[in-house]
């Protein structure tokens, strides 16, 4: 072969100079949640559940798109997620964060991502509403927050919501405008200075809001709201769920087999096809070699004649 390096493996009558490459194969992607709460105090542990599938022998927790910690469950407890604890909370530590997991060989596609906010940073912010905390349904109120350390960004959350963050930015103090405010609105809430998106002031004290009027003593109340934070739900592997997995593996291993079995077939018969055209090449060229010795014998004859 050449000098540059290329290597290629030839078979009588065919050379195979293309790799046969299977299609990338990826695992399912896994669930990220953060145990309790996303907004974590200064100096206080986070846990971060990954929930993958049962047999991961290795879960990755990558913060920022890097490799941040690593988790192997040791058989033979098969359970289908592990936890990541991250201790001493701190600005350098909150932000983006993914897991993957893998299965054998195979690993899975990578988690949403999930933002991991530090909490209790420098000073408190003071959180006032106008015209006041008691209003009638169908009026319209603000809510104000001020910071006097140096900060643009404010955040404004309602207790039970605090997936549903309202920012706003000011130098010192920024307002957030509400309504026409329904009964969906009463509530408690809380304000925060942001200095980045990931590394939050003290909250606030609680404002609380009542929403008065026709509407409200007419209408059936809906229940408070509440965070729906899922906790870390892992479960172990019964029996049935570990037949099904074997079953699933064995069932990969044998379509795998199979189209192995069907590609080393597709070569052989390629193999034996040009086998029999080179022999029938053969053929017909020693018949073609008999019938002009045979032509020129008899032409040789003739002339003697």
């Amino acid at each position: 072969m050449g000098g540059n390096g290329s290597h290629y493996s030839c078979l009588p009558g065919l050379c195979l100079s293309q790799r046969i490459s299977a299609p990338k194969q990826t695992l399912p992607k896994p669930i990220i949640r953060a145990e309790s709460t996303y907004m974590v105090p200064k100096e206080k542990q986070a846990t971060l559940c990954c929930q993958g599938s049962y047999g991961a022998v290795e879960y990755q927790l990558h913060f920022e798109g890097s490799l941040f910690a690593v988790e192997r469950p040791k058989p033979p407890e098969r359970i289908n997620g592990v936890k990541f604890h991250i201790p001493d909370m701190n600005s350098r530590k909150a932000g983006r964060y993914s897991c993957i997991y893998r299965v054998g060989e195979l690993w899975s596609e990578r988690s949403d991502l999930l933002d991991l906010v530090v909490t209790e940073m420098y000073d408190t912010p003071t959180l006032s509403v106008h015209p006041g905390p008691e209003v009638t349904s169908g009026e319209k109120v603000t809510f104000y927050c001020r910071l006097d350390t140096a900060t643009s960004m404010f955040l404004l959350l309602k207790e039970g919501r605090s997936r549903d963050v309202q920012r706003s930015y000011g130098k010192v103090q920024a307002e957030f405008p509400m309504g026409p405010v329904t009964t969906a609105h009463r509530g408690s809430y809380r304000c925060f200075g942001s200095y980045n998106n990931y590394a939050w002031s003290f909250p606030s004290e609680p404002v609380k809001l009542l929403v008065t009027g026709e509407e409200m003593l007419n209408s059936p109340q809906p229940p408070p709201p509440s965070d729906s934070w899922d906790t870390c739900l892992l479960t172990r592997e019964t029996g049935l769920q570990k037949d099904l997995s074997l079953w699933d593996h064995t069932a990969q291993n044998l379509l795998r087999m199979g189209l192995a079995f069907l590609v080393l077939m597709a070569l052989v018969c390629l193999l034996v096809e040009d086998w029999l055209s080179r022999k029938r090449t053969r053929e017909q060229a020693s018949r073609a070699s008999t019938w002009e010795g045979r032509r020129r014998l008899n032409k040789h004859k003739d002339s003697e004649e």
